[in-house]
């Protein structure tokens, strides 16, 4: 093989690692700009005073719902929530709500709703997370889904509706 040819050879092979590994780098800068790797690691509070981070249910698809008691909407969206994890939960869906209230106040919400997945307290702290995923406004109801690998899937600003929360999730958990 000629020495121009091998040269050539060898430097469309660093060129195309480097792109491969561009191409992972800025895979990585665009998740964590979106907001997803920040709220995965945040810490919030449980019903129960335990510390918990989403990170914990990684491998499921995740809908991670800002809400509060005093919200009408959010109030309206919480049967659907409910309902889709007892139909989804074998397909490796999980609901996290994230209320931004009280912990007695979401604890009685969540008991008189029958709420069957996780409830967290989060603190003001958590509107800025909201912004860095999104909800420039901050406002609730506010949904984010994360697939499986804690990708930001989508979000959506106000309530979801049967229809649509059920086709997201069916492109989701395949």
């Amino acid at each position: 093989m000629r020495p121009g040819r091998r040269r050539a050879l060898a430097l469309g092979g660093v060129a195309a690692a480097a792109a491969v590994g561009g191409a992972f780098v800025g895979a990585l800068v665009v998740q964590s700009g979106s907001g997803a790797a920040r709220l995965l690691s945040a810490s919030f509070l449980d019903l129960e005073g335990r510390t918990r981070r989403l990170r914990e249910w990684r491998g499921q698809v995740l809908v991670c719902n800002f809400w509060a008691t005093w919200c009408t909407p959010c109030r309206e969206e919480v049967p659907l929530l409910v309902a889709a994890k007892q139909h989804y939960v074998a397909k490796g869906l999980e609901i996290i709500g994230i209320g931004i209230d009280h912990a007695s106040k979401i604890r009685d919400f969540a008991a008189n709703y029958s709420v069957n997945y996780p409830m967290l307290v989060a603190g003001s702290e958590t509107i800025e997370i909201m912004r860095d995923l999104g909800n420039k406004a901050a406002a609730l109801p506010y949904t984010v889904l994360l697939d499986r690998s804690g990708r930001l899937a989508g979000q959506r600003l106000g309530a979801f509706h049967k229809e649509e929360l059920a086709q997201v999730l069916m492109g989701l958990l395949g």
